[in-house]
């Protein structure tokens, strides 16, 4: 079967092979992974995905925000099979690829960030980045927020906005020195009040109650996403943004902006922040800066990350030249092939397409994005906004079941569908998904 031909459903689903990987899986691995629909991944090109049945899927979910040029994209398998013939790792041994992706990141990102730390995992990047924010300011406190997610070790989960649930609970306690505060997720409001009239509450909120209340006055870091992708894409106020950026400087402290899910043209920008107009001193990047392998970088300000002494930081497998070479390339695809502007327009067409979904269908409360990232939070009702995280599965299984994949719901409350298609995806398929994603409201609506 050609997996360029689209959507094929050959077989029933899921299908006895399938069946009897996923009882593999059951026997040897632990439960800790996302419950995802039941589909074995057999090989995937562009924006399809095939399973061992042969069945083919269209992907809503570019392996969690990874291939934002698509799977499998031919550049890429070119060069990964000519590095790897050529050297692999090196721990920290200079090679031209890293050395040139570093000097790459610092090109296109502003002008004040002008050192790249190569490393391997997304965790690892926001992990080093309180590390430097402490040595920097010589002060200890971190200002995070409420449904943040910026990885899975102990720092990360420390400085994450959640800490009962899957991924968090009964790992306690954890480290000191990190506050909470309210991130705007204006669909519900803590606050109980309405944006734009309220002004960015919230905010004040952190300045005049926060911060009195739980911090010392030794403030090293604020660090913040540009969307927060596990809490349900939800999506600040331009002006919060700006204000937090000024706070920061108020402070004299550093702000981080964690971008591994939204960098790379994921928001319909290169960068998430630059819908902002503010400026970090230490930027997180992941995921789609290969579109495939394992590689993440923490880029910031030179007077910040040269605080590092020699053999004080390294990571094994982070800047390998097999990785970085992947990430050059992958960067050089995404600029030539104008992926950012293809995510900006699927952007304006997926608001339109949701938001007419959203006067139709009563199990619908809201939907937030920008460029191929959008969140659609499913509830019980539009009045109550009671969230319905049994409905969430279900339309994500029955979306699977006509021939779309999307990962496991997300959001606080585990009601939001994720969409994140690669950014190579054309019209024609995102109506395809729109279409799916109709139909499984529909049925869902009606059980």
């Amino acid at each position: 079967m050609n997996i360029k031909e689209g959507i094929k459903l050959t077989k029933n689903l899921p299908g006895e092979k399938t069946r009897k990987i996923l009882k593999l899986k059951e026997t040897y691995e632990p439960r800790s992974m996302s419950e995802q629909v039941p589909a074995v991944w057999e090989r995937a090109r562009g924006v399809y995905v095939e399973d061992v049945e042969g069945n083919v899927f269209l992907d809503f979910s570019s392996g969690v925000l990874v291939a934002n040029v698509g799977h499998s994209h031919p550049r890429l398998v070119k060069v990964i099979r000519e590095q790897a013939d050529r050297v692999i790792n090196c721990y920290d041994f200079p090679t031209e690829y890293r050395l040139q992706l570093a000097r790459k990141l610092v090109e296109i990102t502003p002008f004040n960030l002008n050192k790249a730390f190569l490393l391997t995992t997304g965790a690892e990047t926001t992990e080093t980045a309180v590390k430097l924010s402490r040595l920097y300011t010589g002060k200890y406190e971190i200002v995070s927020f409420y449904g943040a997610f910026h990885g899975r070790t102990y720092g990360a989960l420390s400085i994450g906005g959640k800490k009962s649930g899957a991924g968090t609970h009964g790992f306690g306690p954890f480290l000191p020195g990190m506050i909470l505060a309210p991130f705007p997720y204006c669909y519900r409001c803590p606050f109980d009040r309405r944006y734009p009239a309220c002004k960015t509450y919230c905010f004040d909120f952190i300045v005049d109650w926060v911060l009195p209340c739980e911090s010392e006055g030794r403030i090293a870091a604020f660090i913040t996403e540009t969307y927060q992708g596990g809490a349900g894409s939800i999506i600040p106020p331009l002006e919060w943004m700006k204000k937090l950026e000024k706070l920061a400087r108020e402070k004299e402290a550093l702000l981080i902006i964690d971008e591994v899910q939204a960098s790379f043209g994921r928001t319909g920008r290169l960068f998430g922040f630059e819908h902002y107009g503010v400026t970090p001193n230490l930027l997180c990047l992941g995921k789609g800066i290969t579109s495939s392998v394992p590689l993440s970088a923490l880029v910031g300000e030179s007077r910040v990350m040269d605080m590092l002494t020699p053999g004080s930081l390294s990571s094994t497998h982070g800047g390998n030249p097999f990785c970085s070479r992947v990430a050059l390339e992958n960067i050089n695809i995404i600029m030539e092939d104008d992926l950012v502007e293809n995510a900006r327009q699927g952007g304006e067409f997926l608001s339109k397409s949701f938001r007419e979904l959203l006067s139709r269908h009563s199990i619908l409360g809201d939907v937030r994005g920008m460029g191929l990232v959008w969140g659609l939070e499913i509830v019980e009702d539009k009045k109550s906004k009671k969230p319905s995280p049994e409905k969430a599965r279900e339309i994500v299984q029955k979306a699977y079941n006509r021939g779309l994949l999307m990962i496991a719901p997300i959001g606080t409350f585990g009601n939001v569908l994720r969409i994140a298609p690669p950014l190579s995806i054309s019209r024609k398929e995102l109506e395809t998904g729109i279409e799916i994603i109709d139909s499984a409201l529909s049925e869902a609506g009606k059980e």
